[in-house]
């Protein structure tokens, strides 16, 4: 059966990985991002629908909702460290921003979709937002991973009774996205990849795997869970 599925930041990076693996698969996709040129030039190249969206902008986010119908699947993978967007905080005005931008990039957005989505998705669909190994640590950033987490698995609580599932997915480091701005030094990457158990760094096709299998029939009684996909650079029990 041909399915219905959005996600969001999908024009490029992991958000594109998972997008085509869907398309490939036959199912009708939407992707979001907030840059109209590389949104359509990524549709083009994989064949998708785009819709151009702040996903942490309450209207856009309802505009979206309206335009995209019944859904089978939701991926919230808009976010990133917004912290490297701006120079370090030197007054409490600044760190209050830097945490509410990364608030709004990492949580508020999933929870914004998500919520505007969520009368249309079909029976046996699944909500899948995307965390981060950095939920681990410390800052902004990871406050709002861990938050996202917490949030899925009440959420995961709140849509189980309809037919629903909802997970996280924390991937650790992976190459080939511009999540760092271009701002990772080699002795950086070689400590991150240094701390895996595979000795590599992951790839968005690990990541677009996983997602294709959270969102299969195989994994109808997964939810509430945080899936780790990190190499083992965090492990748990």
């Amino acid at each position: 059966m041909t399915r219905k599925v959005l996600v969001t930041g999908g024009s490029g990076g992991m958000g594109k990985a998972v997008a085509a693996r869907f398309r490939a698969a036959g199912d009708t996709v939407v992707i979001t991002g907030r840059d109209r040129a590389r949104l359509a030039a990524t549709a083009k190249e994989i064949d998708v629908e785009p819709i151009a969206c702040d996903a942490a902008d309450p209207r856009q986010v309802r505009e979206l909702a309206d335009a995209v119908g019944e859904l089978d699947v939701v991926v919230n993978m808009a976010g990133g460290n917004t912290d490297f967007d701006r120079p370090k905080a030197a007054s409490l005005d600044e760190v209050a921003q830097s945490w509410r931008a990364n608030l709004d990039a990492n949580l508020l957005s999933a929870v914004l979709t998500t919520t505007a989505v969520l009368d249309r998705l079909r029976p046996g669909g699944t909500v899948i937002n995307i965390g981060s190994i950095g939920a681990e640590y410390a800052g902004g950033y990871g406050a709002a991973k861990a938050a996202l987490q917490a949030w899925t698995a009440g959420l995961s609580a709140e849509i189980g009774p309809r037919g629903l599932t909802a997970n996280t997915i924390s991937p650790g480091y992976v190459e080939a996205t511009d999540f760092f701005r271009g701002r990772l030094t080699d002795q950086r990457r070689e400590t991150l990849i240094g701390r895996t158990h595979t000795g590599r760094a992951g790839n968005p096709d690990d990541v677009a795997a996983t997602v294709e299998f959270l969102a299969s029939p195989g994994a109808r009684h997964i939810t509430g869970q945080t899936v780790h996909v990190n190499g083992g650079a965090h492990t748990t029990r």
